[in-house]
């Protein structure tokens, strides 16, 4: 593994023994003005990753999910060269209730991609990553994605339902599409599974820059054919920023054209279309 990554892992790892497994089932919650929950476990993880990288990338910014859209927007653009993305604890909706599902996602850009990825999936202890032309790995053993046969209805998918519109759900039920669906609850890790080979078809309606920067690259890395488009799909999403991205992907790219025509986007946003 790139001593980068090895490095990142190693604060991935105290993060989450230090502040996320200790309050696991002892934590409180409150709902952030968007609706979902944060605890103080997110905000002490970020705490200690911004201390971390700062004295191993001295220099180099950070954007934390736990900030303000404006601290958020004005760290974005004045990032010269380099910038740190986190999300202290994806799945912080499942961590607050129990629920086994949730990741530290840490990415680096650089001149407006991703270059570094590293998620850790503390309650498993797997650790996620990869380096942009360098393959991915979890817990230092290559990954790659697994499809059980060469049609949808062969298939596991990962929806997430919540950010979908909800005249179009009934569609996607419809004969053909997957053999039978899952949601998770953590797109960072949605995403590594995906590359793991533990399901081969993805839809999410909206994740913000810290859900899919290193998910993404990870999930690229490994193989899988992925792409990213602006709200309800209508059309690509080029470029980096902190508007919410529509993703598709699976784990060939035959299996992603067959998805992507069953899916058939656009997706009508709510009240502007019929049910088809």
């Amino acid at each position: 593994m790139h001593p980068d990554l090895k490095r990142l892992t190693e604060h991935l790892r105290t993060a989450a023994a230090t502040e996320i497994m200790p309050r696991f089932h002892h934590v409180q919650s409150h709902a952030k003005a968007d609706g979902s929950l944060v605890t103080e476990t997110d905000a002490a993880v970020q705490t200690y990753l911004t201390a971390a990288l700062a004295r191993d990338h001295p220099g180099i910014p950070l954007i934390g999910e736990e900030m303000t859209v404006a601290e958020q927007e004005h760290l974005l653009l004045a990032a010269d060269h380099s910038v740190w993305v986190l999300d202290p604890l994806d799945g912080t909706g499942n961590y607050a209730g129990g629920f086994p599902g949730f990741a530290i996602s840490l990415a680096l850009l650089e001149a407006g991609q991703v270059v570094q990825a590293a998620v850790l999936d503390p309650l498993r202890d797997e650790c996620f990553c990869a380096i942009r032309g360098g393959g991915a790995w979890c817990n230092g053993v290559p990954i790659a994605p697994f499809a059980p046969g060469p049609l949808l209805g062969d298939c596991l998918a990962m929806i997430d339902f919540k950010r979908l519109p909800a005249a179009r759900l009934p569609t996607l039920f419809r004969p053909g599409g997957f053999r039978s669906q899952r949601n998770l609850g953590a797109s960072t890790l949605e995403w590594c599974w995906l590359a793991a080979g533990r399901f081969q078809l993805y839809l999410h309606g909206g994740q913000k820059l810290w859900d899919y920067a290193g998910g993404h690259l990870i999930a690229a890395e490994a193989g899988v054919s992925a792409r990213l488009y602006r709200p309800y799909g209508v059309g690509p999403a080029p470029g980096l920023d902190l508007e919410p991205r529509f993703a598709v992907a699976a784990a060939t790219p035959d299996l992603f054209e067959r998805w992507l025509a069953f899916i058939d986007l656009p997706l009508d946003a709510p009240g502007t279309g019929p049910v088809r």
